[in-house]
């Protein structure tokens, strides 16, 4: 009996306890179903009726299936091949080396003219010789009369100059302004190198592709062709000198180690400290990136310019040298100069710097930049530099005193090196030079004209419609090879021609890398000579050059490679492959396209360069061939919508001057005629073409009977129908009258990232072929203009085979009004299923905001209007804060080596003034008076009498872009995840939402409950962020030393050099004017 009682409390307790927790459960299921005001089925039902509507739509106005269907035909007479990446990477680097082989024969021939003309030629100092100075040409004075050294010079038009004004039978010759155009040793260089336009005209003839051809003289001329006017600045000066060129520097020189000592003791104040100033940036300007350089100032201490760099030298390129220019403005004059200190350390510092087996390991040179020197210090040099007197001495006399001349002279006699006087700024440069040609003896003597190559930089003077032209000029030296002046080893001058890189993109069949695949090359020093992620432009219509665009490293372009594995292979010219995971910005840089690259590289002989190619896995491995006859084919590809990509090569129609006014598609059909022999076509390339033409000729009647039926589009909602091939082949169609076009820019040449380019496919195909198959990627293009000028974009890719490995054969789409596209958004999400027909919640509802984002998370549609096009991170902060951590976006963290970033900087706006060479040569009168009052600029009071004859140095603060490291981030949706609810905490207010995919897209739909103010959260926005250094970093990253490869010559010394014409002292002689003035301050009363 007891038993039963205990049973029935228990069953009675249990009971209770299963009430109490039942009531809780109601109570925590209430409070959770107040949180969640959105229901998921109705937002899965707008998503549905909204992705099926605009599927149906899509699908319809760009004929995909239809397209689909027309490859499936050609499948059985298709060959699917694996790309092998080695073997495409050699054979590219093989047509490469064959093409700048060609270039370097030219300016072979150049060379040779030009040492046979000098040789036949005795020197006349009396000569008298009318030649064509490039800025007189066409002129005449007041009376109608051709001035002197002008003269009729006939120019033309010419396409393959970017209808630059041209003379292709003569050349001009340029003489810098600060030089006298009829000086005897310019007019007799001028006189024997007229023999070059012979040569310059049969080398055109060989290789109708050669555009520039030059002669560099040492004397400071330079001969071009063809002949082209030249235009003075608006100041009247043309401060060129092709001796401070790169191209004329790497072929004069060999590689050096410089230090430079800097006189910084009281004597030095003033005007002098100035002229060392300009003269050492002068030094600068002469070094290129195989050089490698210290700039130690002295008194009766040594101050390293950059203490950072205490003991070591560092790469002369550009980002260095202009890091220490910065700091040549904080140098001071005072105390004693003690050289004995300075020497020592600069023998000590080169030494233990050629052990270390970083630096050139070939020149090595001491700069020594002084009013004076009061010893030859002898002793130091016994020590230090012979009997092997491996180190030059270049000695530069700032100032017109010459007491301390005769000790500076010594020491470059004895050095092998030269000494220079300079007493003037408008004397830096020229003087600055004469090094150069000592360093270029043992080359001259050796008799060997190595072929230099540049790194990449840009013309301006070729425009060629998107904007100014990367180049890279192929160089060889001039040399003197007459019997008596050998061992003086006189450097006559280089030869050079500039070799555009869209001439390398040309060799590259872009249809064998793929969509996403490309192609790249870099110098010896890791720098990029080609890559499609090189930005070398910046601001307005991409006009202005990037300070630092020419010593670009493939690291911080392929910065996924924390190792450098891939760059040191290329630098050490390997043959090899390497993979990795790249996320590759596009759109701007405001998407991510997640890829994994397999890599493969081999040096291009004969050069500096190593090529690369990067081809995506998946179907970025794969190519077809197909099959069609060749009638065919060309029925097809004559169609008036069809065209082929502008920068592909499918004939060379530069190489035969008769062949350029072909278009391409005319190329094609005369190459197929077979009437031409001389027209170089790719074979396989055209028969891909007309594979292509043939499978997507029926779209065009397809859109034709969509266009002819009236009652199709009738609101013109879809404007474009459009497809591009694997063969650059695209076909456009248009259902509204042209000017009718919301965005006319689209698949035009002012949309770059719209059209198939030298180096990269359309951004929608790329997008596309991303895709699952089968459905479509819409996106808002960021180029549009205002809301009334807004479109969508929808495309997706045809595969050509079911399976993984399938190559994507093409990709189609549409353009449609944003308007259009947005009322198809809110009429789905007006639909419930409700059997009464009222709705549980809308869109119009005042506590809701509905959301059409994309994939990358970016706005198309929103009730606010202005938020279109913006990230959903800056219009709701919380939510997608919220998205992230549920994983239904990642970010990507992405990186910017080659950003610039805006900073304020205060500067003296007449400092350029100062330190601009040519101020003092077109400033005659200033230089007048300067004579007469030259003893109070030797008593240090230049200062006062510089600020009455200049604008007065005012600091001036403004803000000014610098380049810069960046990271910034981008967010991608993940697949997997289809939907997904949320609640955020707002102090307390629960802010929900519902996120749904739109089936078959790449868009999700997001409703947001708008009730709670969570202004707390800050909006996650996609602006960059400055990667900033301290200190510390700041050093190790000056110091840091990335592999490079040495150029294969050096030519240090030579055993017959003539040391003995080490320069000379500057004779002074006081004008008559100053010394009248000196005599009349004599006798005025004190």
């Amino acid at each position: 009996m007891q038993m039963d009682r205990s049973c029935v409390v228990s069953s009675a307790w249990c009971a209770c306890l299963l009430l109490l927790f039942s009531t809780l459960s109601t109570r925590v299921t209430e409070v959770g179903s107040t949180h969640q005001s959105i229901p998921p089925s109705v937002v899965k039902l707008w998503a549905s009726a909204f992705g099926g509507e605009m599927k149906s739509i899509s699908t319809k106005y760009s004929g995909s299936q239809l397209l689909q269907k027309k490859y499936k035909e050609f499948e059985r007479a298709v060959r699917v091949e694996e790309i092998d990446g080695l073997r495409l990477v050699k054979r590219l680097a093989e047509n490469m080396e064959e093409m700048f082989h060609k270039k370097a024969q030219a300016m072979k021939r150049l060379v040779e003219a030009a040492e046979e003309a000098h040789l036949q030629h005795e020197e006349d100092p009396n000569l008298q010789y009318e030649y064509f100075n490039a800025v007189l040409i066409n002129e005449v004075d007041e009376e109608g009369n051709s001035v002197e050294l002008g003269g009729e010079f006939i120019l033309q038009p010419n396409d393959h100059f970017n209808n630059l004004s041209v003379n292709l039978s003569l050349s001009v010759v340029q003489v810098p302004t600060n030089m006298y155009n009829k000086d005897s040793a310019i007019v007799n260089g001028v006189y024997w190198s007229e023999a070059l336009n012979k040569v310059f005209v049969d080398n055109f003839e060989r290789d109708p592709s050669l555009i520039w051809q030059y002669f560099g003289s040492a004397k400071g001329f330079f001969r071009q062709y063809p002949g082209i006017k030249w235009k003075p600045d608006e100041h009247g000066v043309i401060a060129f000198d092709c001796r401070n060129r790169k191209w004329y520097i790497q072929a004069a020189t060999s590689p050096k180690d410089v230090v430079i000592l800097v006189d910084v003791s009281g004597s030095m104040k003033g005007l002098r400290l100035t002229i060392a100033r300009q003269t050492v940036s002068s030094i600068l300007d002469t070094l290129g990136d195989d050089d490698f350089f210290n700039i130690i100032a002295y008194n009766e201490e040594l101050h390293y310019v950059e203490p950072c760099l205490n003991g070591t030298l560092v790469q002369a390129d550009v980002t260095n040298k202009d890091h220490f220019r910065e700091h040549l403005d904080k140098l001071f004059a005072q105390g004693i100069g003690m050289l004995d200190i300075a020497l020592t350390e600069a023998f000590n510092l080169l030494s233990d710097f050629n052990e270390t087996g970083r630096g050139s390991e070939c020149s090595q040179a001491i700069m020594l930049v002084t009013d004076g020197a009061v010893d030859t210090y002898d002793a130091i040099f016994a020590k230090y530099n012979w009997p092997e007197r491996k180190v030059r001495i270049f000695p530069y006399l700032i100032g017109r005193e010459s007491a301390f001349a005769d000790n500076l002279k010594w020491m470059a006699c004895a050095n092998k090196g030269y000494f220079t006087q300079i007493s003037t700024l408008a004397d830096v440069q020229e003087n600055v030079m004469e090094y150069l040609h000592v360093l270029s003896r043992p080359k001259v003597i050796d008799r060997e004209h190595d072929t230099v190559w540049t790194e990449a930089y840009i013309d301006s003077t070729l425009e060629d419609g998107q904007g100014p032209v990367l180049m890279t000029t192929v160089a060889m030296p001039v040399f003197s090879t007459k019997n008596e002046t050998r061992n003086r080893g006189i450097l006559l001058g280089v030869v050079g021609t500039d070799v555009p890189v869209s001439e390398l993109l040309k060799t590259i069949p872009k249809y064998k890398l793929g969509i996403h695949g490309y192609a790249f090359a870099i110098t010896n020093n890791g720098y990029i000579l080609t890559h499609p992620d090189l930005r070398p432009l910046y601001g307005d219509g991409k006009k202005r050059r990037k300070p630092n665009y020419s010593s670009v490293d493939l690291s911080e372009v392929e910065w996924e490679d924390k190792d450098d594995t891939l760059r040191n292979a290329m630098v050490n010219r390997k043959t090899g492959t390497f993979s990795m995971e790249v996320k590759k910005s596009v759109d701007k840089g405001k998407r991510v396209l997640v890829l994994h690259n397999d890599y493969y590289y081999t040096d291009i002989k004969g050069t500096p360069f190593s090529l690369g190619v990067a081809l995506s896995r998946g179907h970025g491995k794969f190519f077809f061939k197909g099959n069609v006859t060749v009638e065919e084919g060309l029925h097809d590809l004559e169609h008036p919508d069809v065209a082929l990509a502008d920068e592909w090569t499918y004939c060379n129609t530069d190489e035969h001057p008769e062949h350029r006014y072909l278009s391409q598609i005319e190329a094609i059909k005369l190459y197929l005629s077979g009437h031409d022999p001389h027209l170089q076509c790719d074979k396989e390339l055209i028969q891909e073409v007309l594979f292509d033409a043939v499978v997507t000729a029926p779209l065009e009647a397809y859109w034709t009977s969509l266009v002819l039926n009236k009652s199709e589009n009738s609101d013109k909602g879809v404007e474009i129908a459009y497809l591009g091939t694997r063969t650059g082949l695209s076909r456009i169609n248009l259902f509204v009258l042209p000017d009718e076009l919301t965005n006319q820019d689209f698949l035009t040449a002012e949309d770059k990232e719209g059209v198939f380019n030298a180096d990269h496919f359309p951004l929608w195909y790329k997008r596309a072929a991303e895709q699952v198959p089968g459905t479509f990627v819409y996106s808002l293009p960021f180029n549009t203009g205002s809301e009334n000028k807004s479109v969508v974009l929808a495309s997706t890719a045809i595969q050509l085979l079911d399976e993984r490995k399938s190559p994507i054969a093409a990709a189609v789409g549409i353009q449609m009004k944003l308007e259009f596209f947005q009322r198809k958004f809110w009429t789905a999400s007006r639909q419930c299923a409700a059997l009464d027909g009222k709705c549980s919640i809308n869109c119009d509802d005042e506590n809701i905001n509905c959301y059409l984002i994309d994939n990358n998370g970016f706005i198309l549609v929103a009730e606010d209007y202005t938020l279109t096009g913006k990230f959903f991170g800056e219009a709701e902060g919380a939510v997608m804060s919220k998205l992230l951590q549920m994983g239904s976006f990642k970010r990507v963290t992405l990186y910017d080596y080659q950003a610039l970033c805006w900073v304020y900087s205060e500067s003296s706006d007449s400092g350029r003034t100062l330190l601009d060479p040519y101020f003092a040569v077109f400033s005659a009168m200033k230089w007048i008076l300067t004579e007469l009052v030259i003893f109070l600029v030797e008593f240090n009071m230049y200062s006062w009498w510089y600020s009455d004859l200049t604008s007065k140095a005012q600091r001036i603060g403004r803000t000014m872009q610098v380049p810069c490291d960046t990271e910034y981030p981008a967010f991608l949706s993940e697949r997997t995840i289809k939907e997904n609810t949320g609640n955020v905490d707002c102090d307390g207010c629960i802010k929900s939402f519902v996120i749904q995919q739109i089936p078959s897209s790449n868009l999700f739909m997001v409703v947001v409950d708008n009730k709670c103010d969570c202004s707390m959260f800050e909006p996650i926005t996609m602006d960059p962020i400055e990667i900033m250094y301290n200190e510390s970093l700041k050093c190790e990253r000056l110091k840091m030393q990335k592999d490079r490869r040495r150029p294969d010559t050096c030519h240090p010394f030579h055993p017959e050099e003539n040391s003995m014409e080490c320069g000379g002292t500057v004779s002074l002689t006081l004008s008559p004017v100053a010394a009248l003035l000196c005599i009349l301050l004599a006798l005025l009363p004190r």
